[in-house]
């Protein structure tokens, strides 16, 4: 019996199907989960927003329109959903906590070798000080490695949009590293 593709899944979740959720969350849930914790940088919120992703999908699959690809449509619910999560985070603690909403929490990706965990840290403390629309780009462009036309799509705008996103995101990053880090891949003579 032929794989079904990721559009025949989301039909068949329409007519509430559930191994077809099973299907597509077997496929897609590790990409989701990715671009949830480098968003939000907490294991337990990526979770939760993968949960929440997925049942979105469940739950929308009748209304996707097949202007993208499913893999898309699940992305830019998945950078909405993680964006709002770290809104209300950022209300939490706005009420409430002692710590500042924009204090990167102490992160390690769980992709990251450990040889390199210092690097990384440093990395997304910095990726998670960027505006929202950069730190979107940045993430779905360099982490997820997403070619930047569907960048575009899963962003809802252009080509060059992202482009001039990404650019001010590393001149972002390259700063912000830069005052983290001053003297990193400077020898002493220098």
């Amino acid at each position: 019996m032929a794989e079904l593709s990721d559009r025949e899944l989301l039909a068949n979740m329409a007519t509430g199907d559930a191994a077809a959720l099973r299907e597509l969350y077997a496929r897609l849930a590790d990409r989701v989960y990715n671009t949830a914790i480098s968003h939000v940088q907490v294991a337990a919120e990526a979770e939760e927003i993968t949960q929440d992703v997925f049942t979105k999908v469940w739950r929308n699959a009748a209304g996707f329109n097949g202007d993208s690809q499913v893999s898309t449509w699940v992305y830019r619910i998945t950078v909405n959903t993680a964006l709002t999560a770290l809104k209300k985070r950022q209300r939490r603690t706005f009420f409430g906590a002692l710590t500042q909403a924009n204090d990167p929490p102490d992160f390690q990706h769980p992709n990251a070798l450990l040889e390199e965990a210092e690097q990384h840290r440093a990395l997304f403390a910095a990726i998670y000080q960027l505006p929202d629309r950069q730190k979107t780009a940045f993430i779905l462009s360099f982490v997820e490695e997403l070619p930047r036309q569907e960048v575009a799509e899963v962003m809802s705008t252009s080509l060059k949009s992202v482009e001039s996103l990404l650019m001010r995101a590393k001149q972002g990053l390259r700063v912000a590293l830069r005052t983290e880090h001053p003297y990193r891949g400077k020898t002493k003579q220098q």
